[in-house]
């Protein structure tokens, strides 16, 4: 049950990331058109909103990459073919992803609150628009890197009882 939530919400990020791509498109065209063409004049708050989005889509393909498992993931050793092997081998991994999304998520928290204090020069947002994705970043690989971990220890022990 929670963890077709967690696909479900999953899916909704993937979703939320082809629109922020689809948004990042726009500044940055205009951008382009304007650099190179001068057909429109060159705007300055589109460079700060690409940035914004970028970061977004940075963060969000985040988290989309630990829930697939292709994010903090690179294999020095051949795949064990043993189950408790293997439950190490893969448990090291979430462990460490879960230690990452900690950090993420405690150090995010007073980084988001740097970000408050401050506004865009262009623009004038208010930092705390991308600062925030970083403590987001972290509680949403703590919760996909705990149920990872959860499905790593139920399939190890559904293979021992089967021997």
């Amino acid at each position: 049950m929670f963890g077709r939530f967690l696909d479900t919400f999953c899916n909704g990020l993937r979703f939320l990331l082809g629109f922020l791509v689809a948004a990042l498109a726009i500044p940055v065209g205009m951008q382009v058109i304007a650099r190179y063409t001068g057909i429109i004049p060159v705007y300055l708050w589109t460079e700060e909103l690409a940035t914004f989005l970028f970061v977004w889509v940075v963060m969000i393909g985040a988290m989309v990459a630990v829930w697939d498992g292709t994010h903090f993931d690179v294999r020095v050793i051949p795949d064990a073919r043993i189950p408790l092997l293997k439950l190490i081998q893969n448990g090291f991994v979430l462990v460490m992803v879960g230690a990452f999304a900690v950090i993420f998520a405690w150090y995010g928290i007073e980084y988001a609150k740097f970000g408050y204090i401050q506004n865009s020069v262009m623009m004038r947002a208010n930092m705390m628009i991308t600062y925030i994705s970083v403590p987001i970043t972290g509680v949403v690989w703590m919760f996909f890197t705990g149920y990872r971990l959860y499905e790593a220890v139920a399939e190890y022990r559904a293979s021992t009882q089967k021997v």
